[in-house]
């Protein structure tokens, strides 16, 4: 388990494009150096309520929250809260994968913490690059290529190469919006073992619509769903992943982790 706690904790949590409203009233608690799946058929709120784990939902215009986001016991919507903060805290890799086109793969993995204005030594930055790629199993691939745009890699390779960004900047969570979707088998298997892997020092939050993958990689599941179109999603249930998917508490959940319905 990670050295400090990163528990997150969501109370009554509504969210709202403009006077639409996409997720209502999620209560859940993130254990810390877990990993938890959010499974559920498409629309019914699952990548915007992760988004709203660090903030990253307020960049489209019109879009808020109510209700309360804690890591452990601190307020991430405080009135002196600084979203860029909570950013750095809580990573995000995202469903494709998005390296800096003209970048080379070592300024890739840089790119968060000189974002974020620091200044390092050549020797610190060369140590942050081998141990964050080290971190995301990319190392032996690319440790003789550093200087090459990260554009080059394949795709698996760069999903990885952002996995190493977002770790670089030594947050305390990871959140992943289906991180395997646009990927191959062989590549998802890889990412998959890196989960496993990267749970030893961050807590992870994945959305995925892959039921095995969710099983698979996941300690905690919870189930968001939707009554019908233009009504905001909802989570139905939340619960030990072995439990949701071979006993789960309630018949929707039961419907669609045995494939009668998404």
């Amino acid at each position: 388990m990670p050295a400090h706690a990163n528990r997150i904790d969501v109370g009554d949590l509504n969210v709202y494009y403009g006077s639409f409203k996409a997720v209502e009233d999620v209560s859940m608690v993130i254990e810390p150096g877990s990993v938890t799946a959010f499974i559920g058929p498409s629309g019914c709120g699952k990548s915007t309520f992760i988004r709203t784990l660090n903030r990253m939902h307020e960049v489209v215009p019109g879009a808020r929250v109510e209700g309360k986001v804690l890591l452990d016991g601190e307020d991430l919507y405080g009135a002196d809260v600084d979203p860029v903060v909570v950013r750095r805290q809580i990573g995000m890799v995202f469903q494709r994968p998005n390296p800096f086109p003209t970048m080379s793969i070592r300024d890739n993995v840089l790119a968060g913490i000189k974002l974020n204005g620091a200044r390092i030594r050549r020797s610190e930055s060369d140590e942050i690059v081998e141990q964050s790629l080290r971190g995301a199993n990319l190392w032996t691939e690319v440790k003789d290529r550093l200087d090459k745009p990260g554009s080059g890699l394949s795709g698996g390779q760069q999903q990885r190469l952002c996995i190493a960004r977002a770790i670089a900047v030594q947050p305390d969570v990871l959140l992943m919006d289906e991180p395997c979707s646009a990927l191959d088998p062989i590549s998802t298997l890889a990412i998959e073992d890196l989960i496993s892997e990267l749970k030893k020092n961050y807590t992870i939050v994945i959305v995925t619509h892959n039921m095995q993958q969710a099983s698979r990689v996941s300690d905690r599941t919870a189930f968001f769903n939707i009554e019908g179109t233009g009504k905001p999603g909802r989570l139905v249930e939340m619960d030990d992943t072995a439990k949701i998917f071979t006993n789960p508490s309630v018949q929707a959940t039961e419907d669609y982790v045995s494939g009668r319905f998404g």
